[in-house]
Formats: structure tokens, sequence, C-alpha cells
């Protein structure tokens, strides 16, 4: 388990946070919002800024990265060029020590039963150069395991692949996290990780924590329009200073009395086929209504937009 107690990461206020055993906590914020201090705080990379960081119950803030044993996997395909995927896996085992004499077999077991796992088992005589995109990311997952620590940290590391390996890869994740009992620090800027992996999301603006929380809970009652709007994609349209409505929320025509309505004009329309993105102006503000399917709306249109009376996201003043 891993427990951050007080951590100023630089933002407006420090923050503690428990992070549960066997679980993915999805840390989800924009750019520059904390994310890669907190995960570099986690992992002992740099100094450690104001507050204590716990693993299993032990204080670890002064220890190097090394003997945090947290593992780490990154956006980018990190992994030695010049070293087959067995190397690479087996890189932290050898780096402790391991891989000399009896061990030798051991460390041959362990990689090859990680990488049967992420289902490169036969990949493993390969230099990266000669894999894909997805088995390059799966030799770095299973290097991050070979740590054989209680912490994993994941910086974005599905972000640069197709849909199909990126549910194919989640799906891995979240069995291995399961299975081993890891405690996992994701780390996002895409609300839909939260909603995909993330057994708990924790929200980070502008280096401090907004809020934390199921994703279903922090969606369904965030609580500043900052949390609200990490948690929508397109973000959130903001009728007055009290009250938002999500792009997903908002629909051509009434489905039930009492719906608010609002004149629009649509500026611009993008489709992907399964949805339609009507960009407009409501009452001089930019919004976008995020709609199913194709939607027979042109550039230029005057059109009303619905949404239900509960799904006006009403914050507290």
């Amino acid at each position: 388990m891993l427990n951050i107690r007080t951590l100023d990461l630089g933002g407006r206020r420090a923050f503690s946070h428990p992070f549960a055993e066997g679980a993915i906590t999805v840390v989800l914020g924009r750019n520059n919002a904390g994310k890669t201090r907190l995960a570099r705080a986690v992992a002992g990379l740099d100094p450690s800024p104001p507050g204590t960081v716990f693993i299993n119950g032990v204080d670890v803030s002064t220890l190097s990265a090394r003997r945090r044993r947290v593992g780490l996997v990154y956006q980018a395909f990190v992994n030695y060029p010049n070293w087959s995927a067995f190397d690479n896996i087996a890189s932290p085992m050898k780096a402790a020590g391991r891989g000399r004499g009896g061990d030798a077999d051991e460390m041959a077991g362990t990689v090859k039963a990680l990488a049967d796992r992420l289902q490169i088992g036969d990949l493993l005589d390969r230099l990266p150069e000669a894999l894909s995109g997805g088995q390059q990311q799966r030799v770095a997952i299973a290097r991050a395991l070979a740590q054989q620590g209680d912490v994993l940290v994941m910086d974005e590391p599905l972000v640069n692949l197709d849909y199909k390996l990126r549910e194919e890869l989640s799906l891995q994740l979240r069995e291995i996290v399961q299975s081993d009992g890891l405690t996992v620090l994701y780390l996002t800027s895409d609300p839909k990780d939260a909603f995909t992996l993330g057994d708990e999301v924790l929200l980070l603006c502008e280096r401090a924590k907004l809020q934390s929380g199921a994703p279903l809970d922090v969606y369904n009652a965030p609580v500043c329009a900052a949390a609200a709007d990490l948690m929508s994609d397109p973000g959130v349209n903001r009728l007055d200073e009290h009250t938002l409505v999500r792009p997903e929320h908002l629909r051509l025509a009434p489905s039930a009395e009492g719906d608010a309505a609002f004149a629009a004009e649509v500026n611009s329309v993008e489709t992907s086929g399964a949805e339609t993105f009507l960009h407009c102006r409501v009452n001089g503000a930019d919004w976008v209504a995020r709609l199913p399917g194709m939607a027979d709306v042109k550039a230029g249109a005057h059109v009303r937009l619905y949404a239900g009376k509960d799904d006006l996201i009403r914050l507290q003043a």
C-alpha cells in the first residue's frame, strides 16, 4: 500500500492520499498539473518535495529510487535498443545482483512467466526494433513488474497505441493488478482512462488535489467547475457561474417535460460516424454538444439544444 502524507508539489496546498492495494488509481490532470512530479516523488527520482511517502507502512521519503522498488512505465517505449526483450525484462533483476549461479534459472523462469502473461513469450530473443509498438510496451511493463515491487507508476503508457491494443493491454493490466495485489498510479490527461481503468480517480490541478473517489461518483458530483471539466471530454459548457452542462447530456429534442432548452448557433460540425460534435455559440459562449450517431445539422444552422434538469451540474456558491 502507498500512503502519501501532506505532500507539497508546489501548488496552492499540500495533500494527503492513501492509494489502495490491488487497485488502479487514475491520476487525472492537464499538462503541468503535477502528475509527473507526483510520480517522481513516489519513485524517488527527484529530491523529495516536502511531505512523507510510505510504502507498506515504511517511510521511504529519504530512500533512493533503487531501494524503493517502485516500477515505472513511461509513455514512450523506453527499452534498451541493443538488448533483447529477455535482457530488457531481466535488467532490474540483474541490477539487484540476481542472475548469477543458481539464480540464473530462477531469473529466466521469472522473465518467461512475465512474458507469457503479457503475450510476448515467443519474442524474447528479439531486439526492440524488431517489435511492434504494442509489443515494446509489453516489454516495458514486464520489466517494471520484474522489479517485484509493491507499487507501479504508469505515465500514459497506452496513449501511443491504437484502440484495440489499448483495450487489450488495459484488460491484461487489470488482471495483473488484481492477481498480484499491486498499487498502481496511472497518470493521464484523458478522462476516459478513469472509467476504463480506474478503481479510483484522483484529480490534480495546479499541483494540488481537487477531488478523489470512485470515477462515477466524481463524475456525478464534482466539487468545482475545474473538477467537472477534468472529467469531461470535451470540457463542460458553462450556463452561468454556478451551472454547468456536459456536452454528452445535450440533445436536439426534448426527452421530458421541463427539460432546459438553449438557443444555439452552429459554427462547425465534426463526426466520427458513431458521434457528432456540434460547436456552437450559446448566450455568447462557446459550447460543444456531443450527440450520438450522425446528426443532420449543418454549420450556420440555428438549433435548440435540450438537457434534462437532473443533468445540469449545480455548484455550490
